[in-house]
């Protein structure tokens, strides 16, 4: 049986009531009574059990999100008619090729090559190499279930402590890219965003890789983590998280990169989303667009709770607004919101 993961109208509903009891609702501007109120509203967070880590990709009316490993799930799997309301659907990865371990499948991300066709790219336990590794699996529908046959992980480096956080990106000439981070911060080395080519089947990696950024700036700390591509009116923007991951000093970033193998220069602005009263160690996001509006998929602990196992890290939701060019993110937020 599944379950479902529904917004939190109780405090839309609050303030549409004690606006009706003003008079505000009538007269010469009506709005909406209470109930139609809250049906265009949502509060934060969108999923509220532990769901590291999130991505999502839309496939004709429907959202699909994929999260860090949880409940005995590889690559869990949640299904949304509008990114706020969301219902667990599978496993997306209910098998693990043979040369990976179960227990730490991590910040899994989907995309759709064809109607048919669907990668994820996902990291896993590497056996051989005793580190986490990035290995691709493939799906004919955007759910799964995937398979992946390889005979070994797609990228490791092991000697820098392992590969993490691989994030597909396709641009605007149609060319095919992975982001990841070697994950340094294991081992005690650097920890930098790699860039790579992808063949058009998306399988296997092509040329060199590419460095793009390491930790630099105080706010950082010592590593940078979660890589993302995005455009925006040709620019093309290199998002990430950094610090500890179970800390409130955990937040998001971004850079400019003059190409998908840069070079990159980080914001002054950053960080762009940081912990505040409502949420504590924002990060590891991904963009979506929807209806014209950008919207950012973020994890975050509830205030307080950094590190604890229950609830763990939740999903929030908040926009995305742009000042000549720069994301500007409306986060994290704690009240209720007009739906995207």
């Amino acid at each position: 049986m599944t379950a479902a993961f529904s917004r939190r109208r109780g405090a839309a509903a609050m303030i549409a009531a004690a606006l009706l009891v003003a008079g505000c609702g009538g007269g010469d501007h009506p709005g909406p009574t209470s109930t139609e109120n809250d049906a265009r509203m949502f509060t934060n967070p969108v999923v509220r059990t532990d769901a590291p880590d999130p991505q999502a990709i839309r496939v004709g009316d429907s959202w699909y999100l994929f999260h860090t490993n949880s409940a005995g799930r590889n690559v869990p799997v949640l299904t949304s008619p509008d990114l706020v309301d969301w219902t667990e659907a599978a496993d997306a990865l209910p098998e693990l090729p043979a040369w990976a371990d179960a227990g730490k499948t991590w910040a899994p991300e989907a995309i759709e090559l064809a109607p048919d066709r669907y990668l994820l790219y996902y990291t896993v336990a590497g056996r051989e190499s005793g580190r986490q590794c990035v290995g691709r699996a493939v799906a004919t529908a955007p759910r799964g279930p995937y398979r992946d046959d390889s005979a070994g992980p797609m990228v490791c480096q092991a000697e820098q402590g392992g590969s993490i956080d691989a994030s597909p990106f396709r641009d605007a000439d149609g060319t095919l890219w992975l982001l990841w981070k070697n994950d340094g911060n294991a081992v005690g080395v650097d920890t930098w965003l790699w860039s790579q080519r992808l063949s058009a089947d998306g399988l296997t990696l092509v040329g060199e890789p590419t460095r793009l950024l390491k930790q630099t700036e105080p706010w950082e700390g010592t590593l940078i983590e979660g890589p993302f591509f995005h455009r925006h009116d040709g620019k093309l923007l290199l998002f990430f998280a950094a610090n500890a991951y179970d800390k409130d000093t955990y937040a998001e970033g971004y850079a400019v990169c003059e190409g998908p193998t840069g070079p990159c220069v980080k914001a002054s602005e950053n960080p762009i989303l940081k912990t505040n009263d409502a949420a504590s160690g924002p990060g590891h996001a991904a963009m979506v667009e929807k209806d014209g509006r950008t919207w950012l998929l973020y994890h975050a602990w509830p205030p307080g709770q950094e590190g604890a196992t229950d609830p763990g890290r939740q999903v929030w939701l908040d926009e995305v607004t742009w000042d000549d060019g720069r994301p500007v993110v409306h986060g994290p937020t704690g009240g209720p919101q007009p739906l995207p």
